[in-house]
């Protein structure tokens, strides 16, 4: 019997991505009739899997000729591939995945990340001026060709109220944690070891999380920090390594490489506490950030933003110490709430990959018949 073929595609996501990969990739490798093509960004350690096919493209600079070139290098790959399904996570591929169903009768899948209209209008990532008229031009498309799509997997509950180009052909799989089984978190050697994981960025908080340690730091001088993740922008890179560059008890790991997912896990089972603290902005109201799941499904005790959503996640396991840092901080007391509060009573439920895999596993299915 022919092994149906499936690919996932990306322009800036690389080839292991935690989503695409260790998720999407792994958990569609598991049936024995598929054959499973990924094809990204070039990671500097591929990992092995015989059951997934990884194809990265070439290099390039974020800002550059060559990114413009790559979907042309990606609808090459993937023509030779001829897939019965295909699944971009990214507006840049949404016109390659309409030209693939056009001339070989693939399902087309557009798995939806980032809300970018969203994205565009409300990060600096992009000059003001033409900021605007990129978030049209992009919301043009997903709107233009959503009906060529099958099937719109939405990465976030959220994106169910702030977007309406799905025409109810959409399924939430939700960025729930996947982690190594029997992996333990290691206990203290006397210092408080709160980490910063992900995307380094100002809209995700990098700087609240300094100037918190930094006050912990003045009254228990056992605080450290570890910043661990990739960060886009030069600008704000430079910006964080000058702020923390005198401050010996708060480190740095990537910036400006990429991190891969092993790094970061390591390190949540290495840390005390985890810091998640957004700037209020449109663009992340409706999210809920995948290291709060992968926090709580290693126990990792939060330093958590104020923002019902995500106390409501955590109540229940007492999981996080909610905090506010438009108020002055009390640091004593909040350094002996995180000495004193018995985290994690009960075990979290409900944040781990193996719902959204049954979800993913029937979805493709249905596409497939």
């Amino acid at each position: 019997m022919k092994k149906q073929r499936i690919v996932l595609a990306s322009v800036l996501k690389p080839v292991d991505d935690t989503r695409m990969f260790e998720k999407l990739g792994k958990s569609l490798s598991g049936n024995p009739n598929y054959e499973i093509f990924i094809l990204g960004y070039p990671s500097k350690q591929l990992p092995a899997d015989a059951k997934i096919i990884l194809l990265p493209h070439p290099n390039f600079v974020r800002l550059s000729l060559q990114r413009v070139i790559t979907p042309l290098l990606i609808f090459k790959k993937i023509s030779k591939v001829k897939p019965d399904v295909l699944i971009v996570n990214t507006h840049e591929l949404l016109i390659v995945a309409v030209l693939i169903r056009i001339l070989f009768g693939s399902k087309i899948i557009y798995d939806v990340q980032e809300n970018y209209w969203r994205n565009i209008l409300w990060t600096d990532t992009f000059p003001s001026l033409i900021k605007p008229l990129l978030a049209i031009w992009v919301r043009g498309k997903e709107v233009l060709l959503s009906p060529f799509f099958h099937l719109f997997f939405l990465a976030e509950k959220g994106f169910e109220k702030e977007m309406k180009f799905f025409q109810n052909k959409s399924v939430v799989l939700e960025n729930k944690s996947i982690l190594p089984k029997g992996s333990v978190r290691t206990k203290s050697n006397g210092m408080i070891r709160l980490l910063f994981s992900g995307t380094i960025s100002e809209s995700t908080g990098v700087f609240e999380a300094i100037d918190l340690v930094t006050i912990l730091h003045q009254y228990d001088q056992s605080v450290r920090l570890h910043i661990i993740g990739y960060c886009s922008l030069p600008s704000t890179l430079n910006t964080v390594k000058s702020v923390i560059h005198d401050k010996p008890f708060i480190s740095l790991t990537g910036g400006d490489q990429l991190v891969p997912h092993r790094e970061i896990i390591t390190q949540i089972f290495n840390s005390d506490f985890g810091i998640i603290y957004y700037p209020s902005s449109p663009h992340t109201e409706n999210r809920i950030p995948t290291k709060l799941y992968e926090y709580m499904s290693a126990q990792l005790p939060l330093l958590l933003q104020n923002y019902p959503p995500w106390v409501t996640l955590c109540d229940p396991c007492r999981a996080a110490i909610p905090i506010d840092l438009h108020a002055p901080i009390d640091a004593p007391a909040l350094l002996q709430k995180m000495k004193l509060t018995d985290f994690y009573p009960v075990a979290p439920t409900g944040v781990d990959w193996s719902s959204e895999e049954k979800k993913l596993l029937e979805s493709i299915k249905k596409v497939l018949v």
